[in-house]
């Protein structure tokens, strides 16, 4: 068979490809381009041809990091790396890459091979549904929180006080903050104060500021919380830990719209949206003569509870997306995902620091990873027990088994409560229950 003849043939397999597919010669010339890599980069394949590859991709990773320079080099092969492009247009594009060696007839490297396809539909999905499912920066698919999404229009539209209540971890401030950026005060300052982290006497003078002379170090005037958050929001994190003497001026400036600094003679005016949080149970602490009645009814004119993250289990997934997305940013790294044997190993745990633990764990497995999947031993032992078979991973049913097991045993093996509360219909549910095989209490 003619070279031309060959050349022909192997361009017409190389076309029939749907990703796109280009050789480089040892000296990283282009010698082969098929019809898809056209299409994907915008060049045609007259110019590519004998062209550098890095001028034809425009590739982030061209540069200092290039996929085919380090397969050559490794002799090992690199599989479905993300990288940018920029094509012929000036678009931006987001592909998957994976590489090879190619070698001649006597076994020695004479070349490299690239397949790449076009991802950035998948990206454009992917970030659809992530709009879909967050707001400002909470991140969810629970139907608990996008019922709490569906009203927070209406309670920032409002001017009342609002009491978010939930376990450490559970994401208070970001509700609070989504309040504030949904309401007409969204371009005056959001000022947050964490009531736990200071004694009474400091708390004070942060909250109403004080006057020069007030006590020994008090040089000048120094504004307080208030006074900053004018026309705008102050979120008091960890209402149930003041005092009740704080309480008692707190519920004047809620009431008369008005503080006194400390040490000053004069009345000052605030106009601010008051957003506090706990996590104690407050009419508990009512009771033990701890926190005073009449503030709990003011500031408790809404209630937002938010649900802990052993609740809202089917958040674990997108969140770890979500996690892995940030920390690639923080720490520079190129980690894609979190094998499933691992992901079942976070559905099991019962999260006692809530999203925050969540967070934290993703951000050690981080620095403890060298690879690009995120695996068992990458959590903490405590978390994971490490399977003697690293290349064990569970399928993607073992954790939908471990999942709705976990909130059948929530909802104390009733079905329909179950259902409601995973959002989906019953029928799904039973449906699920016996595809899956699971084995039910009576």
């Amino acid at each position: 068979m003619s070279s031309n003849l060959q050349q022909k043939k192997s361009d017409i397999i190389l076309d029939s490809i749907a990703d796109g597919v280009f050789t480089v010669d040892n000296k990283w010339q282009i010698t082969s381009f098929n019809k898809a890599a056209e299409q994907i980069t915008g060049v045609p394949r007259e110019a590519a041809m004998g062209s550098f590859c890095g001028d034809v991709l425009h590739a982030d990773c061209c540069e200092k990091d290039c996929a085919l320079k380090k397969t050559i080099a490794s002799q090992t092969p690199i599989v479905n790396k993300q990288v940018s492009i920029v094509n012929n247009h000036g678009d931006i594009k987001t592909i998957s890459i994976s590489t090879a060696i190619l070698r001649d007839k006597n076994g020695k490297i004479s070349g490299g091979v690239e397949t790449f396809r076009d991802i950035s539909v998948e990206q454009d999905l992917r970030k659809q549904l992530y709009e879909r499912y967050s707001r400002e920066d909470i991140i969810t698919v629970s139907h608990k929180i996008q019922k709490l999404f569906d009203i927070l229009p209406e309670i920032a539209g409002s001017p009342v006080t609002v009491l978010v209540q939930g376990e450490s971890g559970t994401g208070k401030e970001l509700f609070a903050r989504a309040i504030h950026n949904l309401s007409a005060r969204k371009n005056k300052p959001f000022i947050a104060v964490n009531c736990a982290a200071l004694p009474d006497t400091l708390l004070e003078s942060e909250l109403f500021g004080y006057v020069a002379g007030a006590f020994t170090d008090a040089k000048k005037d120094k504004p307080g919380r208030f006074k900053l958050a004018d026309k705008g929001t102050i979120f008091l994190d960890e209402i149930g830990d003041i005092s009740p003497a704080l309480q008692m001026k707190l519920l004047r400036v809620i009431q008369e719209k008005e503080f006194q600094p400390l040490g000053g003679s004069h009345v000052e005016k605030t106009d601010v949206r008051i957003i506090t949080a706990t996590n104690k149970n407050l009419e508990q602490l009512i009771k033990k003569n701890l926190f005073r009645q009449d503030l709990y009814y003011r500031i408790n004119v809404v209630k937002i509870e938010l649900p802990p993250l052993r609740e809202r289990m089917e958040d674990v997934n997108i969140l770890c997306e979500h996690f892995i997305n940030k920390f690639n940013a923080t720490h520079k790294k190129n980690i894609k995902s979190i094998s499933g044997n691992a992901l079942a190993c976070l559905m099991n745990y019962n999260f006692p620091g809530n999203i925050r633990e969540l967070e934290n764990i993703i951000e050690r497995a981080f620095v403890m990873c060298r690879e690009e999947i995120i695996l068992p031993e990458h959590l903490p032992s405590e978390i994971c027990q490490i399977q003697s078979d690293e290349n064990d991973n569970s399928s993607f049913d073992d954790i939908e088994a471990s999942f709705l097991m976990n909130a059948l045993k929530r909802n104390d093996w009733n079905r329909l409560a179950t259902a409601k509360e995973l959002g989906i219909h019953k029928t799904t549910l039973f449906r699920k229950i016996k595809k899956l095989n699971l084995k039910l209490p009576k």
